[in-house]
């Protein structure tokens, strides 16, 4: 089968302009097709905030209430997945920004209200891959922006890592899938240092020992689950190391 890299950049990369360019260059080199799943980064707390729209987090997670939500329609739809896709083409690289909304690429269920109520915050249901590949199959690159739609003309704001396993986890279907997650560290840290490997049994000892904790849980639960749906390599890596062949962490069945 022909191989396809899903890649996942953070949003504090995209927060700084240095970084986010460190990275595109390295991601053009990437040869394989490749689909590109961006976060938000704080931008849209402080366009938010110049609205007079406060945000408001529950243990690093957003609320989004109807305001809040055109913001972040407004942020992650446009201001960043269009600053994403100009800074591709100016790398002579074609890419077209898309939400989950667009070709119904990924339709998602507004999230049960109970035991937290995270307003206009979308599960995926499922990804739509017609579209993706035959985009892949004209070397065009996907670019997409952490936001689904629930069928009944709403968006959805949805976690980034999340819309990159499962569109990793559905492509494997037609292709040899691989999945990266990139942000500002070298990977996973235990003691000062990189994990290199990581099994689903070091993962949860890690995990008990207290030496893995915050957001770095819901990203392993992800990559693993990735592995699990046929995605044939998961890591958890630099921006900077998008290119390399090895780096960062590989999880392993």
């Amino acid at each position: 089968m022909k191989p396809v890299k899903v890649i996942k950049i953070g949003g504090k990369v995209i927060d700084d302009e240095q970084k986010l360019d460190t990275f595109l260059h390295a991601f053009v080199s990437v040869k394989e097709p490749k689909v590109l799943v961006h976060g938000g980064g704080s931008i849209a707390s402080r366009m938010g905030v110049r609205l007079g729209i406060k945000p408001n987090m529950i243990d690093g997670r957003r609320i989004t209430d109807a305001e809040t939500l055109e913001v972040i329609t407004m942020v992650y739809g446009g201001l960043v997945n269009k600053k994403i896709v100009a800074k591709l083409q100016a790398l002579d690289t074609n890419a077209i920004g898309l939400s989950g909304a667009d070709l119904n690429i990924i339709p998602a269920k507004k999230r049960n209200p109970e035991p937290i109520n995270f307003g206009w915050v979308g599960d995926i249901e499922s990804v739509n891959t017609k579209w993706l590949t035959q985009f892949l199959n004209e070397n065009a690159i996907p670019v997409l922006a952490p936001l689904t739609h629930d069928g009944n003309g709403n968006m959805l704001n949805t976690n980034a890592d999340t819309i990159a396993s499962s569109v990793a986890s559905a492509l494997s279907s037609d292709f040899k899938t691989e999945l990266m997650l990139c942000f500002e560290q070298d990977g996973v840290m235990n003691k000062g240092q990189v994990v290199t490997e990581m099994n689903l049994l070091l993962y949860r000892y890690l995990k008990d020992s207290g030496a893995i904790t915050d957001g770095m849980i819901p990203k392993l639960d992800l990559g693993f689950s990735a592995l699990k749906s046929g995605v044939k390599n998961v890591s958890i890596r630099s921006f900077g190391a998008v290119a390399e062949t090895s780096s960062g962490t590989k999880l392993t069945r």
